[in-house]
């Protein structure tokens, strides 16, 4: 990553809900890439790439915006493996809180986005394990979004 972009992100990284645009959108999408990257606990760097590939996408080729759901991506995960007041039990009550103050959010749930990170497990117990996620999170998406429809 560029130099001028570390500087704005140590910037933006004790201001980012001030700065950031759309932060809560960004930070939710971290959080299910993280739930899914941090459920292998040998990730590497590949599964950044992929995060990077579908944030370009995302975000339509705006590589400091990709840049920074890739850093919060990165942040999670580490605290996951870190044990630094995050495990994947958090992680998935924080996602579920957030859909319960921002049901839209679940709009930003892609199950297909996510599957390329199980092509990265070399353990079948692991891609088992995320495969659990993954229809864990379809299965929130589709009550979310039907409840959402219910109501409004």
């Amino acid at each position: 990553m560029r130099l001028g972009f570390r500087l704005k992100h140590h910037f933006f990284s004790a201001f980012r809900e001030l700065f950031v645009h759309h932060h809560g959108s960004l930070e939710f999408r971290a959080k299910t890439f993280a739930l899914i990257i941090a459920a292998d606990e040998n990730a590497r760097v590949e599964n950044y790439i992929v995060v990077k590939e579908i944030a370009l996408d995302i975000y339509k080729n705006d590589k400091d915006r990709a840049n920074l759901l890739i850093i919060s991506t990165k942040e999670m995960v580490k605290k996951v493996k870190d044990n630094n007041g995050l495990n994947l039990d958090t992680l998935v009550e924080n996602i579920l809180q957030e859909l319960k103050v921002v049901p839209r959010y679940a709009k930003k749930i892609d199950i297909e986005a996510l599957k390329p990170f199980l092509k990265l497990s070399h353990s079948k117990d692991t891609v088992s394990y995320q495969e659990n996620i993954l229809e864990f999170l379809q299965e929130l998406k589709d009550e979310t979004l039907q409840t959402k429809k219910q109501k409004g």
